[in-house]
């Protein structure tokens, strides 16, 4: 029984990783990332494509979340085909083979008081 939820295509319009981190530890860096849930049977085959104000798009960024699973992806991790630049605006588009939910976090600890947000992405 395939009990896949959500879309095959969502979108971030709103991407920035912070400059700086107040630590060092993986916890207390500041990031932009992803989770996926692949609630269905099958393996998700997803495609990160970013987009910027001033130059041509980058990606595709691929990743795979196997079936009736989750995965937390950060964009300050994408290296290949590039690395996504830090403080510089950017929007991303995520598409799947399969139905999957994406949500959108962003944590910005270039200060003491750390800020932390999160949102579902805009399915298409």
């Amino acid at each position: 029984m395939n009990k896949a939820a959500g879309h095959k295509r969502w979108v971030i319009a709103d991407g920035y990783i912070p400059p700086g981190s107040t630590g060092n530890s993986r916890q207390l860096v500041s990031h932009d990332a992803i989770c996926i849930l692949n609630s269905g049977d099958q393996d998700a085959h997803i495609e990160v494509t970013i987009f910027f104000a001033d130059r041509e798009p980058a990606g595709p960024y691929r990743i795979t979340v196997k079936a009736l699973r989750t995965k937390h992806v950060r964009f300050n991790e994408f290296t290949d085909p590039e690395p996504v630049p830090h403080d510089t605006d950017y929007a991303s588009i995520i598409d799947s083979n399969v139905p999957v939910v994406v949500q959108h976090t962003r944590l910005d600890s270039r200060q003491p008081a750390l800020a932390l947000m999160s949102t579902i992405a805009y399915p298409v």
